[in-house]
Protein backbone atom coordinates (compact mmCIF):
# COMPACT_ATOMS: atom_id res chain seq x y z
CA UNK A 1 0.00 0.00 0.00
CA UNK A 2 0.99 3.84 -0.82
CA UNK A 3 -0.01 6.58 0.96
CA UNK A 4 -2.77 8.37 -0.62
CA UNK A 5 -3.14 11.74 -1.56
CA UNK A 6 -6.20 13.93 -0.38
CA UNK A 7 -7.67 16.55 -2.80
CA UNK A 8 -10.53 18.63 -1.85
CA UNK A 9 -12.60 19.44 -4.56
CA UNK A 10 -14.76 22.58 -4.76
CA UNK A 11 -17.20 23.19 -7.61
CA UNK A 12 -18.33 19.61 -7.80
CA UNK A 13 -21.93 20.37 -9.35
CA UNK A 14 -20.75 21.76 -13.08
CA UNK A 15 -18.96 19.62 -16.05
CA UNK A 16 -15.12 19.88 -14.82
CA UNK A 17 -16.54 18.53 -11.52
CA UNK A 18 -18.66 16.23 -11.99
CA UNK A 19 -15.88 14.55 -14.60
CA UNK A 20 -13.02 14.83 -11.82
CA UNK A 21 -15.43 12.68 -9.81
CA UNK A 22 -15.87 10.44 -12.51
CA UNK A 23 -12.60 9.75 -12.83
CA UNK A 24 -11.30 9.26 -9.24
CA UNK A 25 -13.56 6.03 -9.75
CA UNK A 26 -11.02 2.61 -9.16
CA UNK A 27 -8.24 4.71 -8.14
CA UNK A 28 -6.60 3.90 -4.73
CA UNK A 29 -3.33 6.51 -5.35
CA UNK A 30 -6.02 9.87 -4.45
CA UNK A 31 -8.33 10.60 -2.25
CA UNK A 32 -11.02 13.09 -3.40
CA UNK A 33 -13.42 15.09 -0.90
CA UNK A 34 -15.97 17.16 -2.84
CA UNK A 35 -17.28 20.60 -1.10
CA UNK A 36 -20.68 22.03 -2.20
CA UNK A 37 -23.47 24.17 -1.67
CA UNK A 38 -25.80 21.36 -2.43
CA UNK A 39 -26.04 17.63 -2.82
CA UNK A 40 -24.20 15.89 -5.66
CA UNK A 41 -25.22 12.94 -7.04
CA UNK A 42 -22.25 10.60 -7.40
CA UNK A 43 -21.36 7.86 -9.97
CA UNK A 44 -21.32 4.45 -9.30
CA UNK A 45 -18.07 2.80 -7.68
CA UNK A 46 -17.12 6.46 -6.23
CA UNK A 47 -15.43 6.40 -3.28
CA UNK A 48 -15.59 9.74 -1.79
CA UNK A 49 -16.85 12.23 0.94
CA UNK A 50 -19.29 14.50 0.28
CA UNK A 51 -19.41 18.34 2.60
CA UNK A 52 -22.71 20.02 2.05
CA UNK A 53 -22.42 23.30 3.60
CA UNK A 54 -23.12 27.16 3.08
CA UNK A 55 -19.93 29.13 1.59
CA UNK A 56 -19.26 30.36 4.76
CA UNK A 57 -18.34 27.02 6.57
CA UNK A 58 -16.40 26.00 3.88
CA UNK A 59 -13.21 27.03 5.65
CA UNK A 60 -13.99 25.00 8.58
CA UNK A 61 -14.22 21.82 6.09
CA UNK A 62 -11.36 22.69 4.96
CA UNK A 63 -9.38 22.50 8.19
CA UNK A 64 -11.38 19.39 9.51
CA UNK A 65 -10.72 17.91 6.08
CA UNK A 66 -6.70 18.71 5.78
CA UNK A 67 -5.91 18.04 1.99
CA UNK A 68 -3.04 18.08 0.90
CA UNK A 69 -4.25 20.06 -2.58
CA UNK A 70 -7.36 21.82 -3.37
CA UNK A 71 -9.07 21.72 -7.08
CA UNK A 72 -11.07 24.77 -7.59
CA UNK A 73 -14.04 24.18 -10.02
CA UNK A 74 -16.15 26.73 -9.01
CA UNK A 75 -17.83 28.93 -11.48
CA UNK A 76 -20.67 30.12 -13.14
CA UNK A 77 -21.93 31.34 -16.40
CA UNK A 78 -23.18 35.14 -17.94
CA UNK A 79 -26.70 33.95 -18.10
CA UNK A 80 -26.71 32.00 -15.34
CA UNK A 81 -25.44 35.31 -13.01
CA UNK A 82 -28.69 37.05 -14.72
CA UNK A 83 -26.43 39.00 -16.54
CA UNK A 84 -25.51 40.71 -13.28
CA UNK A 85 -22.01 41.50 -12.66
CA UNK A 86 -21.54 41.28 -9.39
CA UNK A 87 -23.35 38.10 -9.21
CA UNK A 88 -20.72 36.47 -11.36
CA UNK A 89 -17.92 38.29 -9.51
CA UNK A 90 -19.79 36.60 -6.32
CA UNK A 91 -18.80 33.16 -7.53
CA UNK A 92 -16.06 33.47 -10.32
CA UNK A 93 -13.91 36.18 -7.97
CA UNK A 94 -15.03 36.54 -4.39
CA UNK A 95 -15.72 32.76 -3.67
CA UNK A 96 -12.44 31.21 -5.33
CA UNK A 97 -10.29 33.74 -3.84
CA UNK A 98 -12.14 33.20 -0.60
CA UNK A 99 -11.48 29.69 -0.79
CA UNK A 100 -7.84 30.08 -2.38
CA UNK A 101 -7.18 32.28 0.94
CA UNK A 102 -9.01 29.87 3.44
CA UNK A 103 -6.71 26.78 2.32
CA UNK A 104 -3.18 28.69 2.31
CA UNK A 105 -3.92 29.68 5.97
CA UNK A 106 -4.72 26.28 6.64
CA UNK A 107 -1.30 25.08 5.14
CA UNK A 108 -2.29 24.00 1.94
CA UNK A 109 0.72 23.90 -0.44
CA UNK A 110 -1.05 23.26 -3.54
CA UNK A 111 -4.12 24.98 -5.43
CA UNK A 112 -5.22 24.14 -8.90
CA UNK A 113 -7.95 26.58 -10.75
CA UNK A 114 -9.53 26.11 -13.59
CA UNK A 115 -9.57 29.49 -15.67
CA UNK A 116 -10.82 29.96 -19.35
CA UNK A 117 -8.64 30.22 -22.32
CA UNK A 118 -8.05 33.88 -22.94
CA UNK A 119 -8.27 34.94 -19.76
CA UNK A 120 -6.76 38.53 -19.74
CA UNK A 121 -6.57 41.59 -17.35
CA UNK A 122 -6.60 44.06 -20.83
CA UNK A 123 -9.63 42.51 -22.38
CA UNK A 124 -12.96 44.32 -22.99
CA UNK A 125 -14.60 40.96 -22.44
CA UNK A 126 -15.83 41.16 -18.76
CA UNK A 127 -15.90 37.70 -18.33
CA UNK A 128 -12.62 36.69 -19.58
CA UNK A 129 -11.34 39.91 -17.82
CA UNK A 130 -12.36 38.52 -14.44
CA UNK A 131 -10.93 35.48 -15.11
CA UNK A 132 -7.57 37.89 -15.90
CA UNK A 133 -8.00 39.45 -12.60
CA UNK A 134 -8.19 36.02 -10.15
CA UNK A 135 -5.34 34.59 -11.79
CA UNK A 136 -3.51 37.54 -10.78
CA UNK A 137 -4.80 37.40 -7.50
CA UNK A 138 -3.97 34.06 -6.73
CA UNK A 139 -0.76 34.39 -7.84
CA UNK A 140 -0.36 36.72 -4.79
CA UNK A 141 -1.81 33.83 -2.46
CA UNK A 142 1.60 32.50 -1.44
CA UNK A 143 1.01 28.37 -2.73
CA UNK A 144 3.70 26.48 -2.81
CA UNK A 145 2.32 25.22 -6.02
CA UNK A 146 -0.19 26.85 -8.04
CA UNK A 147 -1.55 25.52 -11.28
CA UNK A 148 -3.94 27.50 -13.83
CA UNK A 149 -5.59 25.17 -16.57
CA UNK A 150 -6.60 27.81 -19.46
CA UNK A 151 -9.33 25.43 -21.62
CA UNK A 152 -11.08 26.23 -24.44
CA UNK A 153 -14.52 24.99 -25.57
CA UNK A 154 -15.48 21.96 -23.52
CA UNK A 155 -16.31 19.05 -24.61
CA UNK A 156 -18.82 16.69 -22.51
CA UNK A 157 -22.56 15.66 -21.14
CA UNK A 158 -23.69 19.37 -19.73
CA UNK A 159 -26.60 19.31 -17.49
CA UNK A 160 -29.33 21.53 -18.60
CA UNK A 161 -30.12 23.52 -21.53
CA UNK A 162 -27.04 24.84 -24.24
CA UNK A 163 -27.85 28.36 -26.45
CA UNK A 164 -27.67 27.54 -29.52
CA UNK A 165 -24.74 29.09 -30.52
CA UNK A 166 -22.93 26.77 -27.54
CA UNK A 167 -24.48 24.21 -28.98
CA UNK A 168 -23.20 24.34 -32.65
CA UNK A 169 -19.42 25.05 -31.45
CA UNK A 170 -19.91 21.63 -29.59
CA UNK A 171 -21.01 20.23 -32.84
CA UNK A 172 -18.67 21.55 -35.11
CA UNK A 173 -15.60 21.78 -32.75
CA UNK A 174 -13.88 17.95 -34.05
CA UNK A 175 -13.70 19.47 -37.62
CA UNK A 176 -12.40 22.64 -36.55
CA UNK A 177 -9.90 21.10 -34.47
CA UNK A 178 -8.42 20.06 -37.88
CA UNK A 179 -7.68 23.23 -38.94
CA UNK A 180 -6.22 24.92 -35.77
CA UNK A 181 -2.14 23.92 -35.97
CA UNK A 182 0.60 25.80 -34.77
CA UNK A 183 -0.12 29.23 -32.84
CA UNK A 184 -3.75 28.30 -32.90
CA UNK A 185 -3.26 24.90 -31.34
CA UNK A 186 -4.50 26.65 -28.03
CA UNK A 187 -8.36 27.35 -29.78
CA UNK A 188 -8.93 23.84 -29.88
CA UNK A 189 -11.70 22.35 -28.30
CA UNK A 190 -10.90 19.81 -25.29
CA UNK A 191 -12.92 17.07 -23.43
CA UNK A 192 -13.47 17.49 -20.04
CA UNK A 193 -12.38 14.28 -19.41
CA UNK A 194 -8.88 15.61 -20.71
CA UNK A 195 -9.20 18.64 -18.27
CA UNK A 196 -10.15 16.30 -15.11
CA UNK A 197 -7.52 13.91 -15.66
CA UNK A 198 -4.57 16.93 -16.05
CA UNK A 199 -6.35 18.55 -12.89
CA UNK A 200 -6.03 15.59 -10.89
CA UNK A 201 -2.15 14.64 -12.42
CA UNK A 202 -1.14 18.39 -11.46
CA UNK A 203 -2.85 18.09 -7.97
CA UNK A 204 -0.89 15.28 -7.19
CA UNK A 205 2.46 16.97 -8.15
CA UNK A 206 4.77 18.37 -5.16
CA UNK A 207 7.54 20.06 -6.93
CA UNK A 208 6.76 23.97 -6.70
CA UNK A 209 6.12 26.82 -9.03
CA UNK A 210 3.37 28.59 -10.91
CA UNK A 211 2.35 27.86 -13.79
CA UNK A 212 -0.32 28.18 -16.28
CA UNK A 213 -1.80 25.47 -18.96
CA UNK A 214 -2.83 25.79 -22.00
CA UNK A 215 -4.07 23.39 -24.44
CA UNK A 216 -1.02 21.56 -25.15
CA UNK A 217 -0.12 21.34 -21.56
CA UNK A 218 -3.28 20.33 -20.05
CA UNK A 219 -2.43 17.35 -22.97
CA UNK A 220 0.70 16.62 -21.65
CA UNK A 221 -0.80 16.77 -17.89
CA UNK A 222 -3.54 14.15 -18.78
CA UNK A 223 -1.40 11.92 -20.30
CA UNK A 224 0.56 11.82 -17.09
CA UNK A 225 -1.82 10.64 -14.89
CA UNK A 226 -1.90 6.90 -15.21
CA UNK A 227 2.63 7.35 -15.07
CA UNK A 228 2.21 9.01 -11.91
CA UNK A 229 -0.28 6.46 -10.23
CA UNK A 230 1.96 3.45 -11.69
CA UNK A 231 5.34 5.46 -10.02
CA UNK A 232 3.48 5.52 -6.57
CA UNK A 233 2.68 1.92 -6.81
CA UNK A 234 5.81 1.21 -7.96
CA UNK A 235 7.49 2.96 -4.79
CA UNK A 236 5.22 1.22 -2.66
Amino acid sequence: MFEQTRIALVGATGLIGRTIIQQTIGREDLRLVAIGRREVKLPPGAKMELFVADPAQWCDVLEAVRPAAVINALGTTWRKSGRDEGAFRAVDQDLVLSVARAAHELGVQRFLSISSLGADLATKNFYLRVKGEVERDLMKVGFQRLDILRPGLLLGLRQGDLRFAESMGIAAAPLMNLFLHGKYRHYRAISARTVADAALALAMRKAGGKFAHDYDAILRAAHSLPQIAGRLADAA
